[in-house]
């Protein structure tokens, strides 16, 4: 199988920027499976960005919550986009080539999806590694994009499970990893493409402006987009979320939580830690509560939010009002987040929930609610502990050294790794011609 064509970052920001015959190409194909769709993997499909902006009914708050919506993404969740970001830079370098050689995919779900549908549309085989209490949807989808998938033991916070699974099959010569914990792929595709996006999206409402960007980590990918967010708005706020079940961040904690895509029990080696300004723990009952309001409750202020949102989408509306509490942001002000996913994910969850708890209790209350606990202000002595956290996962366990470790503490590093892309773009186009 030939190598398919190969969109660069500027074409997935802007997808009018692409040659018209590919344009009209992947606008009008309907196969899932057409690698064609590979120039999809856009925020900005037709023009406009998916997004919603949340009712103050809802929020209880003044300021603006905006949420970009992931669900048109060709796997229904922008993490397809480091996925295809990661693969195009190994295939640029060199690392990797059509030898017959397996994709390993490292995940705790929407990674893992998007590495098994990206790997085929390229020629590759897919591994997926993915814990084993991740929702069946999860599963299914994996298989249906004809990737295999190795399931490790525990749920979302378990990574080191998954890097157990994945030190063995490293040592098998058929296979690459592409791990999204590690690689700046991740971090320059939600930098650009998020990051832009996302601006582009603000300068729509309020201000124009981004007051803060917040996301739960995962990957700490999507929180990138806040990097090149501040390079607009110095004074905009950086954001990070975890579950207050496995508070990593916030005081080394550790434990199982609800939260599919977030909350992997370590700091990622691409997270930006010294650019975030402030850290909000959520409680995973209140994020699966609060999906089962919306899907299963009559509110009206709630209908807007039925297909669009996920448990980690929940997760981060909630905190989303924690911060405009917190920084007591007024009418006129944005905040940005994302649904990584959508609902599609997750109707066993909410079954398992319904089991458990029954049909909804509660009302807006859960939302207006949001308590104002478990938040952490990034002070600089904060933010060296945050950076320091990495050494147990990457040096003592991942084989860097601490030269590279200390590298990431300099902002100029991050800088670097952002004015990459141009040149990522030109080597693409130069092998497409």
């Amino acid at each position: 199988m030939p190598l398919p064509l190969l969109p660069t970052l500027d074409e997935l920001l802007d997808p009018q920027t692409q040659p018209a015959p590919i344009r009209a190409a992947a606008a009008a194909s309907t196969d899932p499976l057409d690698p064609i769709h590979l120039f999809n993997i856009s925020w900005r499909r037709t023009g406009s960005i998916p997004h919603v902006l949340l009712p103050p009914a809802m929020t209880g708050v003044k300021a603006n919550i905006l949420v970009m919506s992931a669900r048109h993404f060709p796997t229904g969740s922008h993490k397809v986009g480091p996925a295809y970001s990661v693969l195009r830079e190994k295939l640029l370098h060199g690392e990797i080539t059509q030898d017959g050689s397996t994709l390993v995919f490292p995940s705790t779900g929407n990674y893992g999806i998007g590495g098994a549908w990206v790997g085929p549309r390229a020629g590759f085989r897919s591994l997926v590694v993915l814990p084993e209490d991740m929702s069946a949807e999860r599963f299914e989808k994996i298989e249906q994009y004809g990737a295999r998938v190795i399931k490790t033991p525990g749920s979302e916070s378990n990574v080191k499970e998954i890097y157990d699974a994945v030190k063995v099959l490293r040592t098998q010569p058929e296979n690459r990893i592409l791990n999204q914990f590690e690689e700046f792929g991740n971090y320059r595709f939600h930098y650009h493409v998020t990051g832009n996006s996302a601006l582009a999206m603000a300068a729509e409402h309020g201000d124009g402006r981004v007051a803060a960007f917040v996301s739960a980590m995962g990957s700490a990918g999507t929180i990138a987009a806040a990097d090149r967010i501040k390079a607009a708005f110095a004074d905009s706020k950086t954001v990070g979320v975890e579950p207050v079940q496995c508070p990593t961040l916030y005081n080394v904690g550790y434990g199982a939580h609800a939260i599919e895509g977030i909350g992997d029990k370590h700091v990622t080696w691409i997270h930006n830690v010294r650019a975030q300004d402030l850290l909000c723990c959520i409680d995973d009952e209140a994020c699966l509560l609060g999906l089962q309001l919306i899907q299963e409750g009559d509110l009206p202020e709630l209908l807007p939010l039925k297909d669009l949102l996920g448990v980690s989408g929940v997760c981060n509306v909630l905190a989303a009002i924690k911060t405009a509490r917190h920084y007591e942001l007024k009418e006129g002000q944005n905040i940005v987040t994302v649904a990584t996913d959508a609902f599609d994910r997750y109707p066993s969850v909410l079954e398992r929930l319904r089991a458990r708890r029954g049909p909804p209790t509660q009302g807006l209350e859960l939302f207006h609610g949001v308590d104002a606990d478990w938040i952490q202000e990034g002070t600089m002595e904060v933010r060296r502990r945050w950076h320091n956290q990495k050494y147990f996962t990457w040096v003592e366990q991942q084989g860097k050294s601490v030269a590279e470790l200390n590298a990431l503490w300099d902002p100029a590093f991050w800088q670097e790794q952002a004015a990459r892309i141009p040149e990522l773009d030109r080597q693409t186009l130069e092998l497409r011609r």
